[in-house]
């Protein structure tokens, strides 16, 4: 299993990574839409597991590791549009490994919720 600190960093670099992969769209009325929706999402999964943290208790953290599997669930939905919508290949593929990476951080955040719920 990957260890605290390390699944931090690796939010901390999808979140980066989107944001980069981002840029390179063009900013057409419904890719800003997107864009922002994509943001909020992959930023905010980071960030609530970094809260998770720091959590007061049990429930504190299991809410807050919650919220960040929301989180990216959305990033995933989102990123799934953008694949269905880009035409560039280069740009295609880029989306896939961002699409292949918030699925295994899905599959990451949900292992953890399933361990802390069954220890409360």
């Amino acid at each position: 299993m990957i260890g605290k600190n390390d699944l931090s960093e690796r939010l901390l670099g999808f979140a980066i990574k989107v944001i980069l992969f981002l840029r390179k769209l063009p900013n057409n009325d419904e890719n800003i839409i997107l864009k922002k929706q994509l943001i909020r999402s992959a930023t905010s999964s980071g960030a609530n597991y970094e809260e998770s943290q720091g959590g007061s208790s049990r429930a504190d953290f299991t809410n807050k590791v919650r919220i960040s599997l929301k989180e990216m669930r959305e990033a995933y939905y989102w990123l799934k549009i953008f694949n269905g919508i880009i035409i560039n290949e280069e740009m295609q593929k880029d989306c896939g490994v961002l699409i292949k990476e918030s699925q295994e951080l899905k599959n990451i955040l949900g292992a953890i919720c399933t361990k802390t719920e069954r220890k409360a």
